[in-house]
């Protein structure tokens, strides 16, 4: 059976049912549409939260990328960076003829001409989509860019759902391109500003540092500033770090060294290991990652830092 030509008529399938997932999940079922979802989370002990959130919503989950592939009509993967490829590969052998696979996930352009070769030789439609800022804000409306030879098909017909993507090129790569390159700057402004504000804690000089980036960036509040950068790394430091790689990834293939996005790289992940041993509080308990004043998860992570290591 064709998929069918209104895309209010689509049956949906998500995979991926994070963040990103859920918010998605939610926006699509609200205009009534049939939502099916996969993760890899689900028959493990991390799975409750998803059923809870499917059954309160009335998104379909099942148990398979191959199983999604073969029943939706228009495939969104909102993975992690470093599982881009192996969706792609998992998704290809059951995706329907002529589905539409948006591939919503921060990877490096190699990765996604990668992906949509695997998918458009099973007979569907890849399009690489580029989220250019954060997605709880704006929900379903989140700027997008898209690329590929099905992008302009895949933007008009999914704009009635609420999207709002703009085509960037019919070529896979420039879209992702974009969406890294930037990433070196804002994850790395991110990871600047943690190592920076951090040691002047320990030094007593924030307010020294804080001053004369005020005098020289005045357009910016960097108190504000800093508490958000601290609660997104905090909260979301694994993922970005993954993205990070990619990023480096992208720079690497241009062939010059990623020395500030490897860099970035690490240093999220640093921030994602101290949050998952606790230096930050409960993950997912009320408050986490929540501090209005970056100076208290600072000297949390001062702390830790002078506890003796097992």
């Amino acid at each position: 059976m064709p998929i069918p030509a209104s895309a209010p008529e689509w049956h949906i399938g998500l995979i991926g049912y994070g963040e990103v997932g859920r918010i998605l999940g939610e926006d699509l079922r609200a205009q009534g549409l049939r939502v099916s979802a996969y993760d890899r989370k689900l028959g493990g002990p991390l799975q409750q939260p998803l059923l809870e959130h499917a059954r309160a919503y009335g998104v379909e989950l099942l148990d398979s990328h191959a199983r999604l592939a073969a029943t939706a009509d228009f495939v969104i993967s909102a993975v992690t960076a470093s599982q881009t490829l192996d969706v792609a590969r998992a998704c290809a052998p059951r995706v329907r003829k002529d589905a539409f696979f948006l591939d919503f996930n921060s990877a490096s352009p190699g990765a996604k001409q990668a992906a949509g070769v695997l998918i458009d030789a099973a007979g569907a439609r890849y399009v690489e989509g580029a989220v250019m800022t954060s997605i709880p804000p704006y929900r379903i409306k989140v700027p997008l860019l898209l690329g590929g030879a099905s992008a302009r098909a895949l933007a008009e017909a999914i704009a009635p759902l609420g999207f709002d993507a703009k085509v960037v090129s019919d070529r896979l790569g420039v879209a992702s391109a974009t969406k890294m390159c930037r990433s070196v700057m804002v994850k790395g402004l991110e990871a600047m500003v943690i190592e920076s504000f951090t040691a002047a804690r320990h030094y007593g000089v924030e307010d020294a540092v804080l001053a004369s980036l005020q005098e020289t960036f005045p357009g910016i509040d960097w108190e504000r500033q800093g508490a958000y950068f601290f609660q997104r790394v905090i909260e979301h430091g694994r993922r970005r770090s993954e993205e990070m790689h990619e990023s480096a990834n992208t720079v690497r293939e241009v062939g010059m060294p990623a020395f500030s996005a490897q860099g970035t790289a690490e240093r999220q992940a640093w921030m994602a290991d101290h949050a998952d041993a606790g230096t930050f509080g409960e993950r997912g308990a009320p408050g986490f990652a929540r501090a209005a004043d970056w100076r208290a998860e600072a000297d949390r992570l001062l702390q830790s830092l002078k506890e003796p290591t097992a």
